[in-house]
């Protein structure tokens, strides 16, 4: 039989026999805040003594971790791992290497006496990753981890916490022969009983999806934090404990083994008062509509009363420097003038207070941010206090003519011609500011020529790219030619949500013999430019290319196995519907309407509130993510100001919302076009769409978005629909005001709403469509996050999307409705849309129409594609560059 085995200097083997085990955490800078003051006072002696107590408490993992902004967290993991090996007494219990940094966690691993837990590693970056990691802790012969947590986000539901540990324990039972009795699963306990309907099953889905692991996944185990269930109850430790033991009691049966609880905080589960037990219960077991409400009629009663909250200002008594460093750390700009006051009457030049004062603040919020203390909304907010202050020593600055503060570097930001996305590019700008780099931000839509020619004019040290849209990623190409065609040198930064490491490795960089760095979040920002920039550079980028060198290499040779259908046996095996037999219901409302101004309250119930957090670098499922135990304060925070700015927006009706749609008579034809008709039946438009050919299994049909529209030669009329929304007009006017009062915060945050807004538009349109316009699901009644969910009848794809790719497709659309004409949304030449916050695509009614991938395809459909668009080859070949088959 294969059972956990863990070891200190005494082996620890986890059989089904053996009680709970539990994880001291007070060796965790999160976890004990006087740990936490020892470590950073440097007090290792004294901190091994909290060791001592969690092993004599009967902890029998320890689990050590040292992420803090103040901290070394490499050195102190090692110092205090070689000491705990001095000290037989505590060192013969496993230990449990805790990080959210890889660097981190391997230098545990090398030092750890006998063998270790590696907490922990996840999904949530791709599977490239996490195959990376899983093969170092492999080799180090140490157990692991794995979180719950994938590209998507966290785990939330049953369904989702079987997906994501099915999928993790496949990759590394199957694919990379881990020893599956060395997985640990840490499956996400959420708390329960919020008064939110969605959080109600948090407990019991824990729970289940423990049951499915143990009986599906063999010989893994499962882990958690514990205390997260009662999070809803904080300051009734009565009913807290109560919940721990009555959530552990119910868990443990089905078969978690290990986790972290404080055993102070657990009540015998038989001595707990009958009527208590009763209801918690019902809450963690989910057995009644109104459990919640009456286990908090019942904490209610028993708990004291509690004060008033009252603004807490015990920090303005601290010394200057920390009140400033505090006031950074914190985004508070209401004291940041009278303090730069007082450090400018002291410094012997008003320079002096940025170089000294401030920036000592802004180093603190840096080593915050890039140990994952501070998450991206804050650190805008920090910068947000930086620029005020900075306004204000502006005048004294030019008085004394004293010049600009040195920079760490310039970095010229753009987002490339043609597109006009820039949240992402302004968030690293932002970033790369708090850390004393000057920026030189261009804007949108900005052209080769001159991005090369500022970049050259500024003397600027790096160059950054940003692009939403497909073709932007042929700019980017375009811009790394120019210059090695130059023979310039500036480092290229890639961002951006359709850039990924591999278009940047396999087409970016080969076009240029310098750097060329992908960047896909703004935390990597900082340290990507300060490499590029540093005294190691050289080394740095030597590293880089032959990274680059390597991934395009195995990139390329797994590319070429993949065999492709003819376009004609494609079509010979299309997704066949029985016209004959097929009942076509019959819109209410053929034609064309425009909606001129529509009242933006109406779509507050359809916002997809996760992108927005997704925006920030916050992941994870609203509303949940609120509640996380890593980003959760920092989401709440986030959604708090959203509303202030959200109420502005509905109160002074300061964006206005258009929409075009229309309703029309369709057939497809035999070469996958999808006709249009005027109610006189005259041809009116064209919509061509592709056809997947990558080899699938026998009786797999090949499907192109025409197979779900009656075919001409059924005699039968069917009908289709296409749209745009926009929620933008006056974003960029209210964002600019914010940006002229240096609050890029809510700059950012305003473009973020409209975003949403723009979404959540098309979902409310798309429903009154289904409902009334065309009417075919008038009795359609679904909730918020079925929509979100796509549970409704029907499909509304835009082009550029994955099954329909190409962008040009936007032209028939704009042709047809005339867009721009009657809403004023415009396509710019790389074909986004402008105001950015829009949305345009089809409508189609079928029962069967669902959405799909159209992948790779061949030759052969690319040259018939580009024919019957009436487009060159080349040009076919540009817009579909992703979608050709190597």
């Amino acid at each position: 039989m294969k059972y956990l085995r863990l070891s200190g200097l005494e082996p620890l083997i986890i059989t089904p026999e053996s009680n709970f085990i539990n994880v001291g955490e007070r060796t965790n800078v999160a976890g004990s805040k006087k740990f936490l003051r020892l470590i950073k006072e440097e007090k290792f002696s004294d901190a091994l003594d909290i060791a001592r107590h969690q092993v004599e408490g009967g902890a029998q993992i320890l689990d050590v971790n040292f992420d803090d902004g103040l901290i070394d967290g490499k050195a102190s993991m090692i110092k205090f791992l070689n000491l705990i090996a001095s000290e037989p007494d505590i060192a013969r219990i496993p230990i449990m290497v805790d990080s959210s940094k890889w660097e981190i966690l391997e230098a545990g691993l090398q030092v750890a006496q006998g063998k270790c837990v590696v907490n922990s590693i996840s999904l949530k970056e791709g599977e490239e990753e996490f195959i990376k990691h899983a093969k170092a802790i492999k080799r180090y012969g140490a157990a692991v981890i794995v979180m719950a947590f994938d590209e998507v986000g966290q785990a939330d539901n049953l369904e989702r916490r079987i997906e994501i540990s099915k999928r993790s324990y496949d990759i590394l039972v199957n694919r990379l022969g881990f020893p599956a009795e060395d997985i640990i699963f840490d499956l996400n306990i959420f708390p329960v009983a919020t008064g939110m309907d969605e959080h109600r099953k948090n407990a019991i889905d824990f729970i289940e999806a423990t049951r499915w692991v143990r009986q599906n996944l063999p010989y893994a185990s499962v882990s958690g934090g514990v205390s997260n269930v009662s999070f809803s109850f904080r300051g009734n430790d009565t009913v807290r404990e109560a919940m721990h033991s009555v959530f552990l009691y119910h868990a443990i049966q089905a078969g978690m083994n290990i986790g972290i609880v404080n055993p102070a905080m657990l009540e015998v589960y038989d001595e707990i008062n009958k009527e208590l037990l009763e209801l918690v219960e019902d809450v963690i077991l989910d057995k009644r509509e109104d459990a919640t409400e009456r286990l908090l009629d019942y904490s209610e009663k028993h708990k004291s009363v509690k004060k008033e909250k009252t603004e807490d200002l015990e920090w303005r008594k601290n010394p200057l420097q920390e009140r400033i460093t505090y006031a950074l750390v914190k985004g508070i700009d209401r004291f940041i003038e009278e303090d730069v006051e007082e450090a400018r009457q002291v410094a012997a030049k008003p320079l002096h207070v940025i170089e000294i004062n401030l920036m000592t603040g802004m180093g603190v919020v840096g080593d915050l941010f890039g140990s994952g203390k501070m998450f991206l909304p804050q650190v805008v907010k920090s910068a947000r206090v930086m620029k005020k202050a900075v306004a204000y020593l502006q005048p004294y600055i030019e008085a004394e003519k004293d010049g600009s503060r040195p920079a760490n570097g310039k970095i010229l930001m753009a987002t490339v011609k043609g597109d006009v996305h820039d949240i992402g590019k302004n968030i690293v700008s932002v970033v790369l500011g708090c850390n004393n780099y000057e920026i030189v931000d261009l804007g949108v839509m900005v052209p080769a020529e001159k991005i090369i020619q500022t970049a050259i004019a500024e003397k600027v040290d790096v160059i950054g790219l940003s692009g939403l849209i497909t073709p932007s990623l042929d700019e980017m190409v375009y811009i790394a030619s120019e210059l090695e065609r130059q023979n310039l040198d500036f480092p290229l930064l890639i961002g951006g949500a359709t850039t990924s490491k591999a278009h940047t490795a396999v087409k970016i960089d080969l076009k240029y013999k310098n750097a060329v760095v992908h960047v896909n979040d703004a935390s990597r920002a900082v340290n990507v430019v300060s490499s590029l920039l540093g005294d190691r550079n050289k080394e740095y980028v030597s590293d880089l290319k032959n990274d680059y060198s390597d991934f395009r290499e195995k990139f390329l040779n797994r590319q070429v196995d993949k065999d492709y259908v003819s376009i004609q046996e494609a079509r010979e095996n299309r997704f066949k519907v029985d016209w004959e037999n097929e009942e076509i219901f019959t819109p209410n409302n053929l034609g064309i309407t425009v909606i001129e101004n529509q009242d933006l309250r109406e779509l507050l119930p359809f916002v997809d509130w996760s992108p927005f957090f997704r925006s920030w670098d916050l992941h994870g499922k609203y509303p949940n993510i609120l509640e996380d135990e890593v980003v959760g304060v920092q989401a709440k925070e986030l959604f708090k100001d959203a509303q202030v700015i959200l109420k502005r927006i509905l109160d002074e009706k300061l964006l206005t919302a258009k929409a075009i749609f229309g309703i029309f008579k369709a057939n497809s034809n035999e070469t996958d076009d999808i006709l249009i008709f005027d109610e006189n039946n005259n041809e009116q438009a064209k919509f061509l769409t592709l056809r997947q050919q990558a080899q699938r299994s026998k009786g797999k049909d090949y499907l192109a978005l025409s197979d779900f529209i009656a075919p001409k030669s059924s005699g039968k009329t069917d009908y289709m629909g296409a749209f745009c929304v926009t929620t933008g007009f006056g974003t960029d006017e209210l964002a600019a005001e914010y940006e002229k009062a240096n609050d890029d915060y809510n700059a950012i945050m305003v473009k973020a709403l409209a975003d949403r807004f723009a979404e959540a538009y098309a979902e409310f349109l798309h429903k009154k469509v289904r409902t009334e316009y065309w009417g075919y699901a008038v009795q359609e009644e679904l909730s918020n996050e079925e929509l979100i969910a796509e549970k409704y009848k029907g499909i509304r794809p835009a082009p550029g999307y994955p099954a329909c790719p190409d962008h040009l497709e936007k032209h028939a659309i704009w042709d047809l409705l005339k867009v721009e004409e009657n809403i004023g949304v415009y396509l710019t030449e790389s074909l986004a849309m402008f105001p950015t916050a829009a949305v345009s695509g089809y409508y189609f009614g079928s029962p069967y129409a669902k959405y799909f991938g159209l992948g790779k395809i061949a030759e052969d459909q690319l040259k018939e594609y580009s024919e019957r668009k009436g487009i060159s080859l080349q040009e076919a070949r540009k817009w579909l560059s992703p979608n050709l088959a190597d």
